[in-house]
């Protein structure tokens, strides 16, 4: 028979097995995570060859600029991303606000 501390690890390793499916399901808003904040506004769209999708009903996310701790603009490419039923995909964009400008990071939004 386990004592304690090892009924303790068990109980938590299963735990971490039961969560870790669910880790990557959160669908938040941009408020969630906040925005990025630049001086100036981003360069114009990279222009993205999109080829085929991996598997049918794909959704394509695509690439923005963003703002970078160098303080300067890198392209994120785009990517293929399973649907997700009931949700639109809301993409990345950058809004003026006063001097300065804020990235809103792309987010699931519900229908």
């Amino acid at each position: 028979m386990a004592h304690t501390g090892q009924r303790y690890l068990i109980v938590l390793a299963v735990a971490a097995a039961c969560a870790l499916p669910l880790a990557g399901c959160v669908v938040a808003g941009p408020g969630y995570y906040g925005y990025e904040v630049a001086p100036y506004g981003p360069p114009p769209p990279y222009h993205e060859v999109i080829g085929v999708a991996p598997y049918p009903g794909y959704v394509w996310i695509g690439g923005y600029w963003n703002w970078t701790d160098h303080h300067y603009y890198a392209w994120r490419p785009g990517h293929w991303q399973a649907p997700r039923p009931g949700y639109r995909w809301v993409p990345h964009h950058w809004v003026q606000h006063g001097n300065e400008w804020r990235g809103m990071r792309g987010y699931w939004q519900r229908h």
